[in-house]
């Protein structure tokens, strides 16, 4: 069975918003740093970054993301939005809140034409977010 996962690329934060995700998302997550590989790391002061992180929650969600040392190409994250749905409402704004705290609501969390509820939000690392609850 093939699986489509996101995987967010960041400059430096990634064990932050991997850590923040774990707390709002909850799950395990499982972090490998460049300096775990010696020859993956050209600068030495870059050891600790992320080169590998990965958080799988107890209903089957994995998000995957890794720092961007220097030598390596990055580019703010744009033109795309992590989009969690299929949660019931109480969990949908339980997650909304976590998202929210330090971030930018672009659309509120309100009851949309399909019904549930939806809205979007861009969290504290700039990475954006899509959230649909089931109706209930």
């Amino acid at each position: 069975m093939a699986n489509l996962n996101p995987y967010l690329s960041f400059r430096t934060e990634a064990r932050q918003a991997m850590e923040f995700y774990q707390r709002v998302l909850g799950g395990e997550l499982d972090i490998s740093v460049f300096g775990d590989f010696p020859d993956m790391v050209q600068d030495p002061s870059q050891k600790d970054l992320v080169m590998h992180a990965q958080l799988t929650t107890p209903d089957g969600l994995v998000l995957m993301g890794s720092d961007s040392p220097d030598g390596m190409p990055y580019e703010i994250p744009q033109g795309f939005s992590v989009s969690l749905s299929g949660n019931t409402q109480a969990r949908t704004q339980e997650v909304w809140d976590g998202l929210a705290d330090g971030g930018t609501i672009t659309m509120p969390l309100d009851v949309p034409p399909w019904g549930g509820t939806f809205g979007m939000l861009v969290d504290r690392f700039g990475i954006p977010w899509m959230l649909h609850g089931d109706p209930e």
